[in-house]
């Protein structure tokens, strides 16, 4: 069935680049080619490409780029110039791949960097065609003789070279070169682009061996020290590559890659150009079975033929049935001779067909040489021809110029009589003339009046210049407009004569005719020679007239010209004046540009010292006792980056216009102190912080410091001035910022303006707990009075008079330090407001926030061990526990309150007072527990004299393992409550991992009480201010 070429490429394009990891075959791509070769084009493939997903699969796209480059090389001439319309598209697949970390991305990103330098080299060298191969004495011409010419095709054959070897070179990188692996159909998906690559590579390398020879007799050798060093590389990993491919069996049946020399030709002497021997590459001839064209529609052929491949063997071996041989092998014999004959007289045409080609493409090169020819011969003869055109033209032009000056000559004898009125009008212009010129002389007094002022100022001077040069010029184009009139018009009155000479003559000789007619005509003649003296009278007349207007016209014309003589000194006058003016001012303002910019260096040299030593601190060993904090340290940060962009401005301008350095002069100096400013506080910081945070808070300062620096000398040189950015001084900033972003504590994540309103809402939420605690411990009281007696009514009671007790003294304690707080707002924060003196105060805001949820949360806690224990759920230990960490709390929170309290503080006394009555509180709390407990719970006699010696040495044995194993499990709990302790600590951004020792903490409640309470959550203990020395307690022994 036959099919249209068009839908045969598309089927071919569809099943050479598919998503299968195996090689292109080569006889889709061969028809892919002749596609291209039919329709004098890449249309149909690129229809068909656009259309592929290059994006979802690496593998698709790199049997693209296999397919494209083979069309490239081996398809149609105008295939190049269908290519360049989609780079975009090859552009955009390599850039998508390139950025995905996927091997077969990696080597599409790298094909299509290759393809796009392949497409740009043949569109800008169309000598060169996309396949390479061209002769020596094309390359000799499309070289040339200008070496500027040889110099950058070398480059560009350079470039070209480098792509095609760095594409092998990552191909090989990924794959290994054992000879096994070869065989591999991945494998060879990787390395059938290759073979287009050992052609490219063969070429390429001839044609710079060609070159480099030719510039080397160019130029010196010095000169070409780079190419050589260039050349050299390329040589060995060309070298390397072909070495590689030749020893892969995938190769060896493909191609027959050349061989190199063992060393690289020597430039520098001329004669071992005729020692470089071209390599050649030379692909085999396919197998015949390549050659045959695939079934496009599946014909189910196989159920006829394989019975009959069946029973031709079992004929072979058994032999044809009851002994008789058939005539079909006779004929299978003879069509198999047939077919060795066909094949043989194919190969016959192929060759003839080969030489027949080779004939005609050798005929149309000499054909296209004769049309190039007889183009240009054709290009001369239209030039020829447009020549003569002209010529013809001019001829023309200049006949009817004859004819009309012909009827001019007829029209004279009427223009005469129009002479008298154009000699009137002509002096009416003359005397207007005149005017003009006295206005003018006036003009030009007043104008050197003006000369003598204008001196003071440049603007008036050239105004002045500009009105003069204008009135000049209009003087100048009135008087050749007159000239040109007085002259047309004396031209005009020539003509005149000559045609009234004319008709003298004329007039003479019919007189003479008229004398010869007889004499009957005498007194006509008279009559003429009376008319003869009239005109004779008038034409002396007009002659005088004639006389008289040019020696006019030639006195006015010299006056004219005396008038331009004296306009043209004035004016070459002003202008060396203006000239003289000119360079002062050009002088000044050099005077100026110098000026700002030895200020502009004495201030960059000024902020390199503020620099330096801000950058020496962090070597000091004296700055070590310094400390700052990192919100501190985040607000000079902050400052600085925001001053890099008036510095960014101010560079900005003065760049613009170098005679104004005021902006970049104080954006300088405000950067330098804040920088500086930067880098001492980060110096600080970092001695508080984790070794870590520390060493990296150190070396981004000094690299901020650094590219400070380096800034700052770029601003010193006019020449790298201009090309000075911020982008690395502004990256170190942000490092700075990051690091005390990290360093800050993590206890709460509010906002800044968010402080003022959360202190007031858990102070009032403490306060709520504090009462809804009161309130529950009287309902327990009340509860426990119904439902027990004796001696657990009396502990109980006991112990929830003490918890009541103890809440009253916490609610006290919170009413003082709310009072407290409100002092030293109102004291401390002058003309802002509360939630401003909050922020301002944040470190501090965040640990009153902290132990005033602890507070909360310790009563809270309080309340439900007290309740578990009345009703026998609970442990004792739990209400010890709960007064210890309320017992802390509240140190917490006096602790917090003090650190900006003034020490005359009334407020601040009640609150110690208060603090005390709490510690009694939680004291009397624990001692009503511990009392309590010892009368609950029941103590065993110890009757031990029952019990015989092997028995009580059994026992006491016993007893020594449960002693020893909860020692260890006590031991264990200790380890374990002090890790928890500490990644509390870590968690609230007080614990300081440098701290050296195990310090012994206090006990800690139990994981069952520390659960999340219903009224009030625990939170991070915030880390107070370290520069006022506040640290969060770990505990109150009471």
């Amino acid at each position: 069935m036959w099919f249209p070429i068009a839908v045969l490429q598309a089927i071919s394009i569809s099943k050479a680049i598919n998503t299968q990891e195996a090689p292109v075959k080569e006889k889709h791509a061969r028809r892919i080619i002749l596609g291209t070769h039919h329709e004098k084009g890449a249309f149909t493939f690129w229809s068909y490409a656009i259309g592929l997903p290059l994006p979802s699969s690496a593998i698709l796209s790199w049997k693209f780029c296999h397919v494209l480059h083979k069309v490239l090389r081996d398809g149609h001439p105008n295939v190049l110039q269908d290519c360049q319309r989609y780079r975009s598209n090859i552009r955009e697949t390599g850039d998508l791949w390139g950025h995905l970390h996927d091997r077969y991305g990696q080597l599409v990103s790298i094909y299509t960097r290759l393809l796009l330098t392949k497409i740009s080299f043949h569109a800008k060298h169309p000598e060169f065609p996309p396949s390479l191969e061209v002769s020596d004495e094309v390359l000799e011409k499309t070289a040339g003789t200008d070496v500027n010419n040889i110099f950058q095709l070398t480059v560009e054959l350079f470039d070209y070279l480098d792509c095609e070897l760095k594409l092998s070179e990552s191909v090989f990188r990924q794959l290994n070169t054992s000879m096994a692996v070869s065989q591999m159909s991945a494998v060879q998906c990787r390395l059938a682009p290759l073979i287009q690559v050992i052609q490219d590579c063969s070429h390429l390398y001839h044609y710079s061996v060609k070159l480099m020879f030719k510039l080397h007799s160019c130029l010196p050798a010095d000169t070409l020290q780079g190419h050589r060093d260039r050349f050299h590389e390329q040589f060995r990993s060309l070298k390397n590559f072909f070495k590689k491919a030749s020893d892969m069996l995938y190769f060896k049946r493909l191609i027959q890659i050349p061989r190199l020399p063992e060393s690289p030709p020597n430039f520098l002497r001329a004669s071992a150009l005729a020692e470089h021997v071209k390599p050649v590459v030379v692909i085999p001839e396919e197998a015949p079975e390549d050659e045959e064209p695939e079934n496009l529609i599946e014909i189910s052929t196989a159920s006829t033929t394989e019975p009959q491949i069946t029973s031709d063997i079992f004929e072979q071996t058994f032999g044809p049935p009851n002994g008789i041989r058939d005539d079909r092998d006779a004929q299978i014999e003879s069509l198999k001779k047939e077919v060795d004959m066909l094949r043989a007289e194919m190969d016959k045409i192929k060759l003839e067909a080969q030489r027949y080609i080779t004939q005609l493409k050798a005929q149309v090169n000499s054909l296209e040489g004769e049309v190039e020819e007889q183009r240009k011969q054709k290009q001369k003869a239209l030039v020829d021809n447009e020549q003569l055109r002209d010529e013809l033209e001019r001829l023309q032009r200049a006949k009817q110029d004859s004819d009309r000056s012909q009827r001019l000559c007829a029209e004279a004898e009427k223009k005469a009589n129009a002479t008298e009125i154009r000699y009137t009008k002509l002096k009416e212009k003359h005397s207007e003339l005149i005017n003009t010129h006295a206005e003018l002389l006036r003009k030009n007094a007043d104008t050197a009046k003006q000369l003598t002022v204008t001196q003071q100022s440049q603007e008036e001077v050239a105004r002045v210049k500009e009105q003069l040069a204008f009135q000049v010029e209009q003087v100048k184009r009135e008087a050749e407009i007159k000239l040109e009139d007085q002259s047309v018009q004396m031209e005009q009155l020539r003509q005149e004569l000559d045609a009234r000479r004319d008709e003298l003559d004329q007039a003479q000789r019919s007189l003479s005719h008229v004398k010869q007619a007889g004499a009957e005509l005498s007194a006509q003649v008279e009559a003429l020679h009376a008319e003869k003296e009239v005109l004779r009278r008038s034409l002396s007349e007009k002659e005088c007239e004639l006389l008289s207007t040019r020696g006019l016209v030639e006195e006015k014309e010299l006056q004219l010209s005396q008038e331009a003589d004296k306009a043209t000194r004035e004016i070459r006058d002003l202008q060396g004046r203006l000239l003289e003016k000119s360079n002062q001012e050009k002088s000044l303002q050099q005077k100026l540009l110098d000026e700002q910019f030895s200020i502009l260096q004495e201030t960059v040299r000024e902020a390199e010292d503020i620099l330096r030593d801000a950058v020496a601190k962090l070597d000091d060993p004296l700055h070590v006792r310094c400390t700052s904090s990192p919100d501190y340290l985040l607000s000079r940060a902050q400052a600085a980056l925001e001053s890099t962009d008036a510095l960014e401005n101010g560079h900005a301008q003065y760049v613009a216009s170098m005679a104004d350095a005021a902006g970049l002069v104080g954006a300088l100096a405000l950067f330098a102190h804040l920088t500086a400013d930067t880098i001492v506080n980060g110096s600080a910081t970092s001695h508080l912080a984790p070794t870590d945070h520390a060493d990296r808070l150190t070396e981004t300062c000094r690299d901020c410091g650094q590219q400070s620096l380096d800034y700052l000398g770029k601003l010193k040189d006019k020449q790298t001035l201009g090309c000075a950015e911020l982008g690395d001084v502004r990256r170190a900033l942000r490092g700075v910022l990051q690091l005390a972003q990290e360093l800050r504590p993590k206890s709460l994540d509010i906002k800044q303006e968010e402080l003022g309103d959360m202190v007031e809402k858990e102070m009032a939420s403490t306060s709520e707990a504090i009462e809804d605690a009161v309130r529950r411990i009287e309902e327990m009281m009340s509860q426990a009075r119904s439902e027990s007696s004796g001696v657990k009514l009396e502990v109980n009671e006991r112990i929830l008079n003490s918890c009541t007790d103890l809440m009253k003294a916490i609610r006290l304690l919170v009413t003082t330090s709310t009072n407290l707080q409100k002092e030293i707002v109102e004291s401390g924060r002058g003309a802002a407001t509360t939630q401003e003196f909050y922020a301002k105060n944040s470190r501090w805001t965040e640990g009153l926030i902290s132990a005033s949820k602890a507070v909360g949360w310790g009563a809270t806690q309080l309340v439900e061990s007290a309740d578990r224990v009345v009703l026998h759920t609970g442990k004792y230990e739990e209400l010890i526990v709960c007064s210890h960490e309320i017992a802390a709390s509240t140190a917490q929170l006096v602790a917090a309150s003090k650190v900006k309290a003034e020490k005359s503080s009334r407020n601040l006394g009640r609150l110690q007072e208060c603090s005390r009555n709490v510690n009694e509180m939680a004291a009397n709390v624990v001692a009503s527990t511990k009392s309590g407990q010892e009368q609950i719970e029941e103590k065993d006699t110890m009757d031990f004299s029952g019990m015989s010696l092997i028995k009580l040495k059994k026992e006491e044995m016993e007893t020594q393992v449960k002693v020893l194993e909860l020692e260890k499990r006590l031991e264990g709990k200790r380890v374990r409550l002090g890790e928890l302790r500490k990644q509390h600590y870590a968690l609230a951004g007080a614990y300081d991992a440098a701290e050296d020792g195990e310090a012994k903490p206090a006990p800690a409640p139990r994981r069952g009480i520390l659960k999340k309470p219903p009224l009030a959550q625990k939170p991070g203990r915030g880390e107070p201010e370290r520069d006022a020395g506040l640290c969060p307690p770990h505990g109150a022994n009471i």
